[in-house]
């Protein structure tokens, strides 16, 4: 936490002091989050390849080839979080991960209908409610940090 320090003024006002703002600065900093972003697509991307069957689940019916198509986008969220952390490639690469992101959204309320379907409201279809616009604020954050 920053404190401030007394001055010498009529009202013994307190001024903030510059102490602890490389805390603010990183978390302010875009690189970090390019580097946050770009770990949690690499993540995400390897368990494409690692467990394809819960993907392949929550795939729309009226789209096809399902398992390549689980690798293909595994393949780009990796090639995107990589890309978003090398600066000469940062900016394709957020623009990639935007698409991606909106390539993807139907898949996200696919998951909700069926858990839906099978289940009703419970806890998790509720965070699954949630987690939809929380998409958008997801292309936001890569927008921000990567362009």
């Amino acid at each position: 936490m920053c404190y401030g320090v007394k001055d010498n003024h009529f009202f013994n006002t307190v001024t903030p002091t510059h102490c602890n703002t490389f805390f603010m600065d990183t978390l302010l900093d875009p690189e970090f989050h390019r580097y946050m972003i770009g770990s949690l697509f690499i993540l995400a991307g390897v368990l494409h390849f690692l467990k394809p069957q819960f993907f392949m689940r929550i795939m729309p019916g009226y789209l096809p080839w399902h398992k390549p198509l689980v690798l293909i986008s595994g393949f780009f969220e990796i090639a995107g979080g990589v890309g978003i952390m090398i600066p000469s490639f940062q900016a394709i690469a957020a623009w990639g991960l935007i698409l991606l992101l909106l390539a993807v959204f139907p898949a996200n309320i696919e998951m909700l209908r069926k858990y839906y379907r099978k289940d009703g409201l419970t806890l998790f279809t509720w965070g699954l409610i949630a987690r939809l616009p929380l998409q958008f604020a997801l292309i936001g954050w890569v927008y921000w940090a990567g362009l």
